[in-house]
């Protein structure tokens, strides 16, 4: 009987559940550029789509590697589904090559697409389209790797906000040949905002881990209580993004209200739990359920209102 570990499966190594994050915003940025010109095309919405998943992975994997080599996941007791590393390194770490593959050939598959989009975006918008390909491949690496690691030095809430917000948005947009239109504009901040909740409560779980590995997020710098109450006014300010948008778009834009809901539903209760526990990373364990659950279905809806709006 061989004793060589067994490998991890691709979806687990990539953690595919959370490839949502960027699903949400480009379909989002697609149907809200559709709703501005009139026209939708099919293959350039694939290819950005394909894009943003290969570069979503590039930063999981990579994320993973970094936290591994610098300690952080090592040392981190309240390892959960909702936050931090997955840990897949430690337990299996004749993985470590594969996943270092993994995230190369991601960057290059996003790469090819951004050459792809090129052939149906207006010859002004490639500066756009490479733009934001560039920044995100510096992004995806460079977010714990060093000499840059961006999330050791205060800027990796910035940087997740951008990505998955003004980034992910736009880029959308200009795979349908819309540029920085007004509406597109306004967009742009819930989507990033959404995942960057998920960070901030990760980070009060993960806390007492960053802190003995070296990674300086808002949570470590600025303390716990500081960084709940951060939580809740960046999710006030998508609230606010989401109404002001749909204010903009006018009578149908009050399809988009639908994505509000679960901060009716289930956001009172999450910000309860974080005040009352955001010191005890043991106990945030439901709140992080929560909030996933509020980033999900926000997601969900968002694009289900937009698809409304194009399609009425």
């Amino acid at each position: 009987m061989s004793d060589k570990p067994k490998e991890p499966g691709l979806l687990q190594v990539i953690r595919a559940s959370f490839l949502s994050s960027i699903i949400a915003p480009i379909w989002a940025g697609t149907l809200l550029a559709v709703s501005i010109s009139g026209n939708f095309n099919l293959l350039p919405f694939l290819i950005v789509t394909l894009m943003g998943l290969a570069l979503h992975t590039a930063t999981n994997v990579y994320n993973d590697i970094y936290d591994t080599k610098q300690g952080t996941d090592r040392v981190n007791r309240h390892r959960n589904e909702f936050s931090g590393g997955s840990g897949l390194i430690i337990q299996n770490p004749h993985i470590l090559p594969k996943m270092y593959r993994i995230a190369r050939i991601s960057l290059l598959i996003a790469l090819l697409c951004t050459v792809a989009l090129m052939f149906f975006v207006r010859q002004e918008l490639w500066i756009h389209l490479w733009l934001l390909y560039l920044l995100s491949a510096f992004f995806s690496k460079y977010y714990t790797a060093e000499p840059v690691k961006l999330a050791s030095r205060g800027l990796g809430e910035v940087s997740v906000w951008f990505a998955f917000g003004p980034m992910a948005i736009l880029v959308a947009a200009v795979s349908q040949n819309v540029g920085l239109h007004p509406l597109v504009v306004l967009a742009m901040p819930a989507t990033g905002i959404s995942t960057l909740s998920i960070l901030l409560v990760g980070q009060l779980i993960d806390r007492p881990a960053d802190r003995e590995g070296g990674k300086w997020g808002v949570a470590v710098r600025l303390g716990s209580r500081f960084t709940a109450y951060l939580y809740l006014l960046v999710q006030l300010l998508l609230v606010a993004d989401i109404l002001l948008l749909a204010l903009n778009i006018g009578r149908s834009g009050g399809w988009i209200l639908l994505c509000l809901l679960p901060y009716v539903l289930l956001f009172p209760k999450t910000v309860g739990l974080l005040m009352k526990n955001h010191d005890h990373p043991a106990k945030l364990k439901q709140a992080a359920k929560l909030n996933v659950q509020i980033h999900m279905l926000f997601s969900i809806l968002l694009v289900l209102g937009l698809l409304v709006m194009v399609v009425l």
